[in-house]
């Protein structure tokens, strides 16, 4: 047996295993709601029991195991081998809290009364336990059986040093034993990888920050012979992604439209958006309310901060939010919110937390200013800087900022810039009403994720890292030593690589 027909043959085990495993964990909570729906539930939903068939009991127990199948694949909780123990936990535990109230409002329809809700209650602890138990020993056999995937790291001219820490953050998914420099030539790359494949040293190359013209022949090369590959995604690779295939003849042809969205879909958009946050407005108001009376208790300052920050086209809006810093914050300059900042009050590191101090930005919705989902808008000095490092970013400015995004759902609060634009610029190009839902329905998850919130290091003013920054600012250098700022006179950060 070759040694890809034997690596084909174990990753067809391996998801087996995973998909065996994933299920036996729906099945198990499934089995949970089994026993509460037959002792407890039901005979609140009929009256004549004789009338509600065996049938009925079934569908009742398949209409859960879907719902609870569909929260834990949207949240993550079935990805058991790839996240982190805690991030499946928590991820299983959502989307089953998610379900039991998507269910809890299905029968209570059906009974037509609200549940008491101790009987859901009791199942869901039941529920949680069974998945922390259960999720912590699959976890555990399925990494044992299956060791982290080995790789080759081909890298440019950037010190492969801050990548390389981003796979260490995952040595039990992914360990980096070998790594050589895109120099050594396309015909020795081949071969090196060609060896370590064969040997077993590396199972999977990853391609770096290296340019197009190095990465193409070697794209080919892998994929002719079966061996598995990761990219970091440039600019036009993400804008790529979401190109639209047409058959219009016997030429394959993509398109990238000029304008984001249709008409029809910043039309049905915006009604969601306004329906949205009519509904939350009036469902928070009462918390609203109360903090705007604690942060004004607290030193007598202003209730909400003001700030200009950057929407579709540029346009300039004041974002609102509740005020979380000492009225002086600002005094020394603009600084972003960094670990242990002590501008924050104590009123403010508690609404931070929560996200309290998100909510005015519901009128922001309203006027028009923003969307639910979007780029989070920057301020224009910000943007300013970044495009004189990166002009892409102003590939942000093509749809309305939003209250929550793709960046926010998939980074951090510290993500850097380059690797924030490339996530938004994924969701412009990929646009859907669907996608919107998903993300509305992920951001209720990361909202009780605390390092979705991690700060920057202390004395950033932007989210740049120093040593990013050092190293761009050599990069973007031209002969006579300055810095350009138009995008369509200074290359990009991909075409510099």
């Amino acid at each position: 047996m070759t040694t890809q027909d034997r690596l084909q043959k174990m990753e067809g085990f391996k998801r087996l295993i995973n998909l065996s495993l994933v299920l036996l964990c729906l099945l198990l909570e499934t089995g949970v709601f089994t026993y509460h729906w037959y002792f407890h539930f039901r005979f609140n939903v009929v009256e004549d029991l004789q009338k509600f068939f065996f049938k009925g009991h079934v569908l009742e127990v398949a209409i859960y195991f879907v719902i609870l199948f569909m929260f834990s694949n949207m949240y993550g909780g079935m990805r058991l081998g790839y996240l982190k123990n805690a991030e499946i936990i928590f991820s299983q535990v959502f989307a089953t809290i998610m379900a039991d109230v998507l269910i809890y409002a299905e029968i209570s329809v059906m009974a037509f009364k609200l549940f008491n809700p101790m009987y859901f209650i009791i199942m869901l602890l039941q529920q949680i336990l069974v998945a922390f138990l259960y999720i912590s020993a699959a976890n555990f056999f399925y990494r044992h059986i299956f060791p982290p995937r080995k790789l080759l790291l081909i890298y440019g001219d950037r010190d492969p040093k801050e990548l390389r820490r981003k796979f260490e953050t995952r040595l039990d998914k992914y360990l980096i034993t070998e790594q050589i420099h895109v120099g050594a030539g396309t015909k020795n790359l081949c071969k090196t990888i060609k060896e370590y494949y064969q040997d077993g040293t590396c199972n999977a190359v990853v391609f770096g920050d290296i340019s197009d013209a190095d990465r193409k022949p070697l794209i080919k090369y892998c994929y002719g012979n079966s061996i598995r590959f990761y990219v970091l995604p440039k600019i036009n690779d993400v804008i790529m992604i979401g190109a639209e295939e047409l058959h219009v003849f016997d030429s394959p042809i993509l398109l990238t439209r000029e304008y984001s969205m249709t008409m029809e879909q910043r039309f049905l958009k915006r009604l969601i958006d306004i329906v949205c946050a009519l509904i939350l407005v009036i469902l928070t108001s009462p918390i609203m309310l109360v903090t705007a009376i604690c942060v004004k208790a607290y030193d007598g300052g202003p209730v909400f901060y003001k700030q200009v920050r950057c929407t579709r086209g540029g346009k300039k809006f004041n974002i609102i939010k509740f005020r979380s810093m000492r009225v002086d914050a600002e005094k020394d300059g603009v600084r972003l919110y960094y670990v242990g900042d002590s501008r924050v009050t104590p009123v403010g590191k508690f609404i931070r937390k929560v996200r309290i101090d998100e909510l005015p930005q519901l009128f922001n919705i309203l006027s028009g200013d923003m969307s639910f989902i979007g780029p989070r808008p920057e301020r224009p000095e910000i943007i300013e800087q970044y495009q004189a490092e990166m002009p892409e970013f102003a590939f942000r400015l093509k749809v309305k900022a939003g209250l929550a995004g793709y960046a926010q759902v998939y980074g951090k609060y510290n993500t850097t810039p380059y690797d924030k634009l490339k996530l938004d610029i994924t969701y412009i190009e990929n646009y859907s009403v669907l996608l919107d839902l998903k993300i509305m329905l992920l951001t209720l998850k990361i909202l009780f994720l605390p390092e979705a919130t991690e700060g920057v290091d202390a004395g950033q003013t932007t989210a740049m890292r120093d040593l990013y920054m050092a190293k761009v600012d050599h990069e973007y250098e031209d002969g006579d030593g300055k810095k350009g700022s138009d995008a369509n006179d200074v290359k990009s950060i991909d075409d510099k690589e």
